[in-house]
């Protein structure tokens, strides 16, 4: 054998995989796991976003959040605690602590699988071949998993005291006023942290409602509860510019009216990583720069797949994962079952917690037609009256069919999302799940008696 030929043996894999965030690191582990080699091509730290600047970091502030509201409010529960203030080093500390441990975690399994780490920016080159630093990665199969970015909007500029998610990742300082704009999951959960942490918080948003993409009934309760923690918002009104004097940001709105603020943090979604990295070049079709798939996710070049937030739908870790561990069984010959995308479940970690999967109310009428839906209380559980907590469990279902969609709000609703998702993703009837038993005092009970309830027999609710 030629040293040419040693060398294109080395650096020729059954799977190149572009990113290592979520979908990629899924896909690469999965790949490696079933006897394929793989390279896995990463320009910053295995994680990506997630681990390293979104629903990690975001989550242990949000845990720190709800700490400094415990501390605040333990005279209810008979408790004389105080709230003195809030430590953002020591919050920072925290936080990076548990990101480090994941990290180190990451790169364990990473060296267990025996996957080939490569550092660098890849470009897609050809439909077998990424380049990274002048080095070429040959893969009988690619997988673009290159993520998303935050968005801003044409004409504001993201600096100083005008930022996203990332930035204000690394605050140092609780800003005394906070105006967000966006008022989906991203948006929503700052608003829930800045509040919890002491600022005044205005959240500013072109729908009519907040967190518009879940049922109308629990965007309804979130406003309640906002409004009760003082979170000030303002829907259905467009944002029309901003301006910076010092440590001030002024922000006009579109109906003439303005807001003072001492930080804009910008939550308007984020957009997919593909420019520049040769995916158009090679014959890959975009949409708005998303990489269009079908359901097997493939793109319309041979060999070459994507997966994450880079292809339209749910911007959402889990779905990457799912994604990716379903193309590396897809290229090992498995014919894994495509995923149901309306089953992936979707929890946003605001104080109150919204967890959902399947259609909302309105959806589900317009696909089947004649539904049925019910709403049960946290009033009359247990477990979330001991928490102080207000919110309830809503199901919708195909009439006299199975249950298509399940929408919950309430604090520390999004741990409920698993038996949920069971529901939706098995199709099961009112009756299968009322018949299982779920231990009381839960909040887990809510979704029990829920079922109950729309099979026709209610224990603690009225039918």
């Amino acid at each position: 054998m030629s040293a040419d030929a040693e060398t294109t043996e080395e650096t020729t894999y059954d799977v190149v995989i572009l990113g290592g965030g979520s979908g990629g690191y899924a896909c690469a582990f999965r790949a490696a796991e079933l006897g394929l080699t793989v390279a896995l091509v990463e320009k910053g730290k295995l994680g990506g976003t997630c681990l390293h600047v979104g629903c990690i970091p975001t989550k242990a502030l949000l845990h720190a959040a709800e700490v400094a509201d415990t501390a605040r409010e333990g005279s209810q529960f008979g408790i004389k605690s105080t709230f003195e203030s809030v430590d953002m080093s020591g919050v920072n500390a925290y936080k990076d602590g548990v990101v480090a441990r994941l990290y180190k975690g990451l790169q364990g399994l990473a060296k267990a699988h025996k996957v080939e780490l490569v550092e660098g920016t890849g470009r897609l080159v050809d439909r077998s071949t990424v380049e990274v630093g002048g080095r070429m990665l040959r893969g009988r199969n690619v997988v673009l998993a290159t993520g998303s970015y935050p968005k801003s909007l044409p004409g504001l500029e993201i600096g100083g005291r005008v930022m996203t998610s990332e930035q204000a990742l690394a605050l140092d300082f609780v800003p005394p006023r906070v105006v967000v704009l966006g008022g989906g999951v991203i948006g929503v959960e700052f608003a829930s942290v800045f509040r919890s942490f002491g600022s005044e918080v205005t959240i500013v948003e072109a729908l009519p409602r907040l967190v518009a993409a879940e049922d109308e009934a629990i965007s309804k309760t979130l406003e309640r509860s906002f409004r009760k923690r003082k979170i000030a918002f303002r829907t259905g009104v467009k944002f029309a510019g901003a301006t910076q004097s010092g440590d001030t940001v002024t922000v006009s709105l579109e109906d003439g009216s303005t807001i003072e603020a001492d930080l804009l943090l910008v939550a308007v979604g984020r957009g997919p990583v593909t420019d520049g990295l040769g995916y158009a070049e090679v014959g890959v079709d975009l949409d708005r720069g998303f990489v269009t798939t079908d359901e097997r996710l493939r793109t319309g070049v041979e060999g070459v797949y994507a997966v994450g937030d880079i292809v339209p739908g749910l911007q959402l870790a889990h779905r990457g994962f799912a994604q990716g561990i379903f193309v590396a069984e897809e290229i090992a010959g498995l014919a894994p079952a495509v995923i149901d995308e309306t089953g992936i479940p979707r929890v946003t970690y605001c104080d109150p917690e919204i967890a959902s999967v399947g259609l909302t109310e309105t959806q589900a009428a317009e696909k089947y037609g004649e539904i049925e839906t019910y709403e049960y209380n946290l009033g009359g559980n247990g477990k979330s009256q001991i928490l102080q907590t207000q919110g309830f469990v809503k199901l919708v279902r195909e009439k006299d069919g199975p249950v298509v969609g399940v929408h919950m709000i309430g604090a520390r609703m999004g741990e409920q999302i698993g038996e949920a998702q069971l529901i939706y993703n098995w199709e099961a009837l009112p009756s299968d799940v009322a018949s299982l038993i779920h231990a009381h005092p839960t909040q887990n009970e809510s979704l029990g008696e829920a079922h109950l309830a729309l099979a026709g027999k209610p224990l603690h609710a009225h039918n």
